[in-house]
């Protein structure tokens, strides 16, 4: 049987974008889809079993077209490109990478990366209120900022205000040494480094001044009206259900919210209800909220990382469904011995 073979031309400024260092992305996609690719005089072959062929070479156009648009090709474009292609939706990789929300300082254009992000930013326009959720890596936080500050340059806002709880400090600060900022920038140096990437060092420092960026513990924001403003509340797993009602009733007119939160690292006592596990239960059907939901296959750090996550999000699926057989053990052997005769 005659193996089959496709050749593609790829540009030669975009080689080694392409290749990666070492040809690892070609390793990777030779692997993952069990084809051989081999570069013949600036012509490239794909070989191996046709649907596979077929799934390369849209795979290689794809990044070739990511390439053309002036990205730099990662390890977990090339990642992401093979899962959708597992999944049929090859063409997501270029609908995702179109939607550039703004830019750096330096330049660098920041857009989702994966179907989960599209969906995040996507849901942040059209809705009011928006949950983001998900592990640590997958943007939540970063993109976020990104829209409040665009909106912010575009006049479509007032101001920003960016809050967490404090919860590490049990937002009662004053044991620290220092005024108020000095006791809660650890807190919110996350929020603090997507402000200096994005809008700058100097234009934040002059809005802060004025008071158009507002970044403080979630403590600060009671008996306050938030109106005309971008408002992110950061690490909300950590918020109670008394705080996060206090933050969802300062919302007044004009404004844009968005919660960030991983249900998986919560820091509070044991026993403390999360405000944002009972906001999922109360709000969810209320039209102009959306709760997005992020995953594994979302994360964008290193592609080690993504494993790790995964691998946590496993063992603890796996530690729910052994509590809950337990639990169902426990009950049955109650019902048996209270029908047992004495």
């Amino acid at each position: 049987m005659e193996e089959f073979h496709i050749g593609l031309q790829i540009p030669t400024e975009h080689m080694q974008n392409i290749f990666g260092n070492y040809d690892s992305y070609i390793r990777q996609i030779e692997d993952d889809l069990q084809v051989v690719i081999t570069d013949r005089n600036g012509e490239v072959r794909i070989a191996g079993e046709e649907g596979n062929v077929n799934k390369a070479v849209k795979l290689l156009q794809d990044l070739i077209e990511l390439s053309k648009r002036g990205n730099q090709i990662q390890e977990q474009n090339v990642s992401y490109a093979l899962a959708l292609s597992k999944e049929g939706e090859e063409d997501s990789i270029l609908e995702i990478d179109a939607d550039c929300i703004c830019h750096t300082i330096t330049g660098k254009p920041i857009k989702p990366k994966t179907m989960g992000q599209k969906k995040y930013i996507d849901a942040i326009r059209d809705k009011m209120i928006v949950f983001g959720l998900g592990p640590a890596g997958t943007g939540k936080t970063y993109l976020a900022m990104a829209m409040a500050i665009t909106a912010f340059k575009n006049h479509q806002v007032e101001r920003i205000i960016l809050t967490r709880p404090a919860i590490e400090a049990g937002e009662k600060l004053g044991f620290l040494p220092g005024d108020l900022q000095s006791k809660v920038d650890p807190y919110l140096r996350p929020l603090y480094d997507a402000l200096y990437q994005i809008m700058g060092a100097d234009s934040f420092q002059k809005n802060m001044e004025k008071g158009l960026i507002e970044v403080a513990p979630l403590a600060y924001m009671r008996g306050r009206t938030l109106d005309n403003a971008y408002i992110i509340l950061d690490e909300a797993q950590n918020t109670t259900p008394a705080q996060m009602k206090m933050f969802l009733t300062r919302i007044g007119f004009g404004s844009k919210v968005i919660i960030t939160g991983d249900a998986s690292q919560k820091d509070l006592a044991v026993g403390t209800q999360s405000g944002l596990d009972v906001a999922q239960k109360v709000l969810g059907k209320i039209s102009d909220i959306a709760f997005i939901q992020m995953t594994s296959r979302d994360v964008v750090r290193h592609p080690l990382v993504q494993k790790i996550v995964k691998a946590y999000e496993t063992y603890e699926a796996n530690e729910v469904k052994h509590q809950n057989q337990n639990k169902e053990k426990r009950k049955n052997a109650g019902s048996f011995y209270a029908r047992k005769p004495k």
